[in-house]
């Protein structure tokens, strides 16, 4: 695959990438999402009406990131990002840390992160590491109205307006472990091939998407290393 040596990339990764490192997935059978029912612990609602269970499944979730390693996927993107002389922008839909773990540093985080808390009342975010539980007091205006900082059902994804100018910009497109289900996510690709951009898709298997030019099918883990290879061995 030969793209130029300075062009604009963008990658987005989804739940696939952080699986092969022990996290789960959502829709998957035995995904989260079959565990819990999203309009309890994933929506505004939810959370007004039983906000024990919504920081008790957020602390599980704080939890199990913390421990989880990066695994060769991700570590082959923060590869990509330091080895490529152009603009470079990974957007996860993940909440976990393992990007940066892996050492990536241009990460946009659209869904949140566990490891940080919102404050409901002034709309600050601050770094939080354990468990986080109801009547926590906002470091910023000290107010009891800390909540887990993820972006629920029917709220809006974080730094769309920077999302669009890189898609705007991009000259490579990749799509890692995502189910391409999930707007607006799952309408980046339309927007980058749009603009011209080649589009890649890595995943477990292939969504069938047309707008996909590309595809590397196969466990995270070895694919997203081959294809890393690839780009850099084309440049």
């Amino acid at each position: 695959m030969h793209i130029p040596p300075k062009a604009s990339i963008v990658v987005l990764t989804g739940a696939g990438i952080s699986a092969e490192s022990g996290l789960a997935t959502f829709r998957d059978n035995g995904g989260l999402w079959a565990e819990h029912d999203i309009r309890d612990v994933a929506t505004p609602e939810g959370f007004h009406r039983n906000p024990d269970l919504v920081f008790d499944f957020y602390n599980m979730r704080r939890r199990e990131a913390a421990k989880a390693s990066p695994n060769a996927a991700h570590n082959a993107l923060a590869r990509l990002e330091n080895a490529w002389d152009g603009p470079f922008l990974l957007i996860t839909q993940n909440v976990d840390n393992l990007h940066e773990k892996a050492g990536s540093k241009n990460v946009l985080h659209m869904h949140g992160k566990l490891n940080s808390a919102l404050c409901s009342e002034c709309g600050s975010h601050q770094q939080w590491d354990g468990d986080l539980d109801d009547g926590e007091v906002c470091s910023s205006c000290a107010r009891a109205a800390l909540r887990p900082d993820i972006v629920w059902f029917g709220e809006m994804p974080y730094d769309m307006e920077r999302i669009e100018a890189a898609l705007g910009g991009a000259e490579l497109f990749v799509s890692i472990g995502t189910s391409g289900t999930v707007y607006p996510a799952a309408g980046f690709v339309m927007e980058a091939a749009g603009n011209g951009a080649r589009t890649v898709e890595v995943n477990l298997q292939a969504t069938g998407n047309p707008l996909f030019e590309d595809c590397y099918e196969g466990p995270a883990a070895t694919s997203v290393p081959a294809f890393v290879d690839t780009l850099l061995a084309g440049r």
